[in-house]
């Protein structure tokens, strides 16, 4: 499976932007999807994830800011991000995996697969 993201760019604090992850070389339809970030100088860490069952995840930090959908037929994943602020500045990467386990969502080591990178910079 191959993923790319897509949607970065540059915002101001409260704009919102939407972040596509596409999938090629598999159906996508029974893996977790996760959305991680990382900010200069920062660790790698969980946004958002979907299961294959359609569940929902968030981190504290964009819970009521953020929502995650995913398309089958599309094959893809989509971050939809409203009211951003500066602190959400990072590369945004999505990654897939068919096997996880709901316990290892928010590891980034749980996931097989990751896509490039997207980047996203919000100012104030």
């Amino acid at each position: 499976v191959q993923l790319v993201e897509s949607g970065g760019g540059s915002v101001q604090a409260g704009g919102s932007l939407r972040l596509s992850c596409a999938a090629s070389g598999g159906t996508f339809r029974g893996y977790t999807v996760g959305w991680f970030r990382q900010a200069p100088g920062k660790e790698r860490e969980f946004v958002s994830g979907i299961r294959w069952n359609g569940h929902t995840y968030y981190a504290d930090s964009v819970k009521g800011r953020f929502t995650i959908s995913r398309d089958n037929a599309k094959v893809t994943v989509y971050l939809e991000m409203s009211s951003l602020k500066p602190e959400d500045t990072a590369v945004y990467y999505c990654a897939a995996d068919e096997r996880m386990i709901l316990s290892s969502m928010t590891q980034s080591s749980a996931y097989d697969y990751w896509g490039q990178g997207t980047k996203v910079t919000v100012s104030s």
